[in-house]
């Protein structure tokens, strides 16, 4: 009884998080717009002499 009650509660949580998907929950919209803000990498002035010397 224990093991039909488990496959009916994670069924329920599988299609909720399927319905879930497919209604963009998880869509990022905020984080493009601001990527633009942060640098890619952060260079140490070791790196920077390595580069420069060359």
């Amino acid at each position: 009884m224990l093991l039909s009650i488990s496959v009916v509660v994670a069924l329920v949580f599988f299609i909720a998080f399927i319905i879930s998907v497919k209604r963009g929950q998880y869509d990022d919209t905020y984080t493009p717009s601001v990527r633009i803000l942060f640098e890619d990498e952060i260079i140490d002035s070791k790196e920077k002499s390595k580069i420069t010397d060359k």
